[in-house]
């Protein structure tokens, strides 16, 4: 089910963080990053929110792929796979949470910053995982470097990702797609302004379009 859920990712290049204002901004939301081209929404545990407006999305909006994001704990994964999630994402390695969702066969990313998080991943199957905060912790340096022991790891780099950086990022082979909240812009979000929305992910996908163009006529894939 990973695999499956990389190959989607892969195919946007752009993860958005969603933390949600309010239940009924979550549809708007969702219907608004889906016509920016990027169907994808990683909504996070950081909202009361979070829950309901999964629900709703799953309902309403199911065109959107739908991940938990800053899942800290194996019943907030439980509860985000009942509203509708397909995958995971924890903000460190937690392997309480890790481990619930390989035996329930639950895609899951799990937040590595250095290379002991990236083993234990490693160690348990896991040939993907979120790299954070990338920035950081040295950004495309690091990941560079650790390209060398983890070969076969891919990673989605998210924290101080932007516009500025993301293209950077996604022109390195370990590096599937890229996450932040900057297709989603605070400002837009707030005031619900939707069609500032779905134009910043629209800016996300011409600037990474033409990088994972490149990568896959480099690969032949």
């Amino acid at each position: 089910m990973t695999d499956d859920l990389i190959t989607g990712l892969a195919e946007v290049g752009v993860v958005p963080l969603v933390t949600l204002n309010s239940v009924e901004e979550a549809v708007p939301l969702a219907r608004a990053l889906e016509a920016g081209g990027v169907p994808v929404a990683e909504v996070t545990f950081r909202s009361p929110h979070a829950i309901e407006g999964m629900k709703r999305i799953r309902d309403m909006v199911p065109g959107v792929t739908l991940i938990a994001g800053t899942v800290h704990t194996p019943e907030q994964a439980v509860a985000a796979v009942e509203a509708g999630c397909t995958g995971l994402v924890t903000p460190a390695f937690d392997e309480e949470v890790v481990d619930w969702a390989l035996e329930h066969g639950v895609a899951i990313l799990p937040g590595t910053a250095v290379p002991s998080d990236v083993e234990k991943a490693y160690d348990r199957g896991l040939r993907y995982a979120k790299f954070f905060p990338a920035e950081a912790y040295g950004g495309t340096r690091t990941l560079k470097a650790l390209s060398g022991p983890f070969a076969e790891m891919g990673f989605l780099p998210t924290g101080g990702v932007s516009l500025n950086n993301a293209a950077d990022y996604m022109s390195l082979a370990n590096v599937f797609a890229v996450g932040g909240s900057f297709p989603v812009p605070s400002q837009a979000q707030k005031q619900g302004d939707w069609n500032a929305v779905s134009e910043a992910c629209r800016k996300a996908r011409a600037l990474l379009e033409p990088v994972i163009a490149a990568k896959h006529a480099q690969t032949g894939n």
